[in-house]
């Protein structure tokens, strides 16, 4: 009797203990994996990776390991709602993503009713914070932000130039496009062109038709690197040298690959270059160890898992609603790009952008320059 007791008890701990080890704490990530957009997806997922590897390696969040899942949106707002519906069914009670505004919005919908807090490292439309959603946060800055830099540049530097501004008509594009004219304006410059065109657009001479026609000096493009790289070729094809500027959607080495070496002196907002941190100067060595060049959005998303680290802990709890009330308790949190603290709706309350020229560096490489 006493031997069948010992090994019910040995049988009760080993369970356990098994029980322990197998605990896991499910966390997805979600961006453009594919499509023209997948050079940002893969900063989001590569990350995101990154980040969980480095916690698992000291001991994951409160003992538990975390597991990845990775969402393909295709930047698509229906393939969004389906990455949503999917982490749902999988049980994931954290995400980092997505990238794009139009597809953050009706994806974080899904994710607020059903439990998920979320943490986008590259939306930046205002209304994602602003509609009071529980769940809602973000590592990067807003569009306001972002376009009274870009307005201030305008009015400070290029004083009497005539500006043009043309956007992608997505929530992300011409949102931003719209900020930046509203600061224009607000500041007595107004644009000589406003013209929306088509994401997936391949031929703009109609369009650089009109820049010219209108005497544009600078171009500010609401939109992404791929349609922003070939307004910028077919410009300088058409014999154009108008200057382009344009925000944190054209922050990937891709748009000078697109665009060619006309992009050289275009003009960009976004944040201080997070490699440069020494927070990140480990983490970025351990990119570079496997030939990923971590720009742009990769630390935003590695500093997103961070942050859901110590939300837990600060919490004392995995439950996502609890996570968030303790997010938005103005703690600040260490991240591999400096300290962050929230308001209550979920915005970073610190400034973050500055301006960046592309440039021709020594090795003939045409990359963004901070000013």
């Amino acid at each position: 009797m006493k031997k069948i007791l010992l090994s019910g008890i040995a049988l009760g701990t080993v369970l356990a203990f098994s029980s322990v080890a197998q605990a896991q704490i499910k966390l997805g990530v979600a961006g453009p994996i594919t499509g023209p957009n997948a050079a940002f997806g893969a900063q989001l997922k590569n990350g995101v990776e990154q980040a969980v590897e480095d916690i698992n390696a000291a001991g994951g969040i409160m003992g538990q390991r975390i597991t990845v899942s990775v969402g393909d949106d295709r930047s698509d707002p229906k393939e969004g709602v389906s990455v949503a519906n999917k982490f749902v069914a999988d049980g994931i009670k954290m995400v980092v993503g997505h990238f794009n505004s139009g597809v953050t919005m009706p994806a974080s919908e899904v994710y607020a009713e059903n439990g998920i807090v979320f943490n986008t490292p590259s939306a930046t439309n205002p209304r994602i914070t602003e509609r009071g959603l529980w769940n809602a946060f973000r590592t990067c800055g807003r569009d306001d932000q972002q376009g009274a830099v870009a307005a201030d540049y305008i009015v400070k530097n290029l004083k009497g130039k005539k500006v043009a501004v043309v956007h992608d008509k997505t929530t992300y594009g011409q949102g931003l496009a719209d900020e930046t004219r509203k600061a224009m304006r607000a500041a007595g410059v107004n644009d000589v062109l406003y013209e929306g065109v088509n994401t997936g657009e391949k031929d703009f001479s109609a369009l650089v038709s009109k820049i010219k026609a209108a005497g544009a000096d600078l171009v500010y493009w609401g939109g992404l690197h791929t349609e922003g790289g070939l307004i910028v070729r077919q410009m300088r094809d058409q014999g154009l040298q108008t200057v382009m500027m344009s925000g944190d959607g054209i922050t990937s080495d891709e748009f000078a690959s697109i665009g060619g070496p006309g992009v050289e002196g275009t003009l960009m907002t976004f944040p201080p270059d997070p490699r440069k941190r020494p927070e990140a100067a480990a983490v970025v060595k351990k990119f570079e160890a496997k030939k990923f060049n971590p720009e742009a959005y990769t630390l935003y998303s590695y500093a997103a898992v961070e942050i859901f680290k110590q939300a837990a802990e600060g919490a004392k709890s995995l439950d996502p609603k609890k996570m968030a009330e303790f997010m938005r308790s103005g703690f600040k949190f260490k991240t591999v790009i400096g300290e962050i603290a929230y308001d209550k709706k979920g915005d970073i309350t610190r400034p973050d952008y500055t301006m960046y020229t592309w440039k021709k560096g020594a090795d003939g490489k045409v990359t963004y320059v901070e000013n």
